[in-house]
């Protein structure tokens, strides 16, 4: 007989991400894309390209998988229920009359639920990219570490590809170069899942789903409280790094710290002999007063 916590597990393993979870992941993305400076203005002028630039926002870890695995990367087209969904969205937030949507999107609570909601939707899509990449390479683990953060968090990389084409691209914004808290924890999750896929970790897929999914949305939710942008495992990071990468520093330091003692003891013998000749004269010269 099953514990409570395992059926209650394997039911939320087995949540349909639509239309709700979906219908969330969509707001946040096309929300995040409005408040960019300009995005309000392109989509009066230009709605096709406004468009088209929301749909990456939505879909671009799909299609940057598809990219690594060498299919077509318009197959996110073939979904019409969810594009007319995402486009749906789309529409009621740049053109919807007095900009209500925008206005109750602004209450706290509303994002906090948003957002919680997306990050149920990142561990689906973290899942579904190992499983699709280990049908085409069985126990490719690398591969499927790609591809599972690819999907699952692939969207900020392809629209660092649509700021190139508008020219507003930005290096130091990059995602290879400065990665975001979502790259972070999606790559720590496809990791993760990758393991459990190939037997690595002894964890059941339902229980680990469960706990992956409670502990980006709690992490997320805290941020977003407390206006932070401090990533929970940066000290797990420093740590890491002074390990793996720090050892010719730590060597450098320590050199030059022995110069250092070394460049003190000489000039401290040389100041010590002036001292010591000094005295001796002064000996002298008080035993010929006395003689």
């Amino acid at each position: 007989m099953e514990s409570p916590w395992d059926e209650l597990a394997l039911a939320f393993s087995r949540t349909s991400m639509f239309p709700f979870f979906d219908i969330a992941h969509y707001l946040v993305c096309v929300m995040a894309l409005k408040h960019q400076p300009g995005a309000a203005a392109v989509a009066w002028k230009n709605p096709i390209s406004s468009w088209f630039t929301a749909m990456l926002h939505c879909f671009g870890g799909g299609i940057l998988s598809c990219i690594l695995l060498a299919e077509p990367p318009l197959r996110f087209l073939a979904n019409h229920t969810n594009i007319l969904l995402a486009s749906s969205i789309w529409y009621i937030i740049f053109f919807c009359p007095c900009d209500l949507v925008s206005q109750g999107y602004s209450f706290l609570p509303v994002q906090l639920l948003a957002a919680g909601m997306k990050e149920v939707t990142r561990t689906w899509k973290i899942v579904g990219g190992v499983t699709h990449a280990n049908s085409y390479y069985k126990n490719g683990w690398l591969v499927m570490i790609a591809i599972g953060w690819a999907r699952g968090a692939g969207g900020a990389m392809i629209t660092n590809f649509e700021r190139l084409v508008k020219g507003d691209w930005k290096p130091e914004g990059h995602e290879w170069l400065k990665m975001s808290y979502p790259s972070k924890v999606t790559l720590l999750g496809s990791v993760i899942f990758t393991f459990q896929h190939t037997k690595h970790l002894a964890i059941s897929k339902h229980n680990l789903m469960f706990l992956y999914t409670i502990f980006i949305v709690a992490t997320k939710v805290t941020m977003m409280i407390t206006q932070t942008s401090t990533v929970t495992f940066a000290p797990f990071e420093d740590t890491l790094s002074r390990m793996l990468f720090g050892w010719q520093q730590q060597f450098s330091s320590c050199e030059k710290k022995s110069e250092a003692k070394s460049s003190y003891n000489g000039t401290g013998s040389l100041a010590s002999k002036p001292v010591d000749d000094t005295s001796d004269k002064a000996k002298k010269k008080h035993t010929k007063k006395t003689e």
